[in-house]
């Protein structure tokens, strides 16, 4: 597998260079802003890019702009963003626009790398991987706005891992659930949400998504 990695700090992308190289994963560039970035991959055709949201000139959101960009230019290219602190709105956004191939982790969890490592492996495969505290966050927005209030506390851990891009035997196993049991809570989270239920994993990570994006 390959990948280009973009961020400001030198001692991350080198980092996380090494990090990737021990796990049998090729890094074919190193850059520090969008532009580089978008280069790099026209240049090298990586299967993912690792790409920092808050990048130069002005460090608001230059990384989820060209992660955009690049989905729009490749539809098969895998985009795990990472970010310092949560940024819920370009999350949520391109999950909810491009769920396909699409990861985003806080920069603290990085330094699990096994967590890393699946997380690339996931995007690269065409999966969906959020970080569990954006999620949480999302979650606990909403519950505050009421949004969410008749879910029980098992279906919020179960919507959750969902919306993390887990199967129903992941889940299970998670939890320490039968599978039948999760997929009644899951037919129940949908009911609630009014969201109809989805074969397809990408589409149901994509529905929750899209609920928890509502205004």
């Amino acid at each position: 597998m390959r990948v280009v990695i973009a961020d400001d700090s030198v001692l991350l992308r080198e980092g996380l260079a090494r990090l990737l190289a021990e796990a049998g994963i090729e890094t074919v560039a190193l850059v520090g802003d969008a532009e580089q970035l978008e280069a790099a991959v026209a240049e090298h055709r990586p299967d993912v890019a690792i790409i920092d949201i808050r990048m130069p000139p002005t460090y608001t959101h230059e990384g989820a702009q060209a992660a955009i960009r690049l989905r729009e230019q490749d539809a098969q290219i895998g985009l795990l963003l990472l970010s310092q602190s949560l940024e819920s709105r370009y999350a949520a956004e391109l999950a909810r626009l491009h769920p396909k191939g699409f990861g985003y982790l806080l920069k603290d969890r990085v330094v699990d790398v096994s967590l890393l490592v699946d997380a690339v492996n996931r995007v690269a495969s065409g999966q969906t991987m959020l970080d569990p505290d954006v999620i949480s966050f999302l979650l606990g927005r909403r519950t505050r706005r009421d949004q969410v209030a008749d879910l029980s506390d098992r279906e919020r851990e179960v919507l959750a891992l969902v919306a993390q891009g887990r199967s129903n035997a992941a889940i299970a196993s998670e939890l320490v659930l039968t599978p039948k049991t999760v997929e009644t809570h899951i037919g129940s989270i949908m009911s609630k949400l009014e969201l109809p239920p989805q074969a397809d994993g990408h589409r149901r990570v994509l529905a929750v998504l899209a609920w928890l994006q509502q205004d």
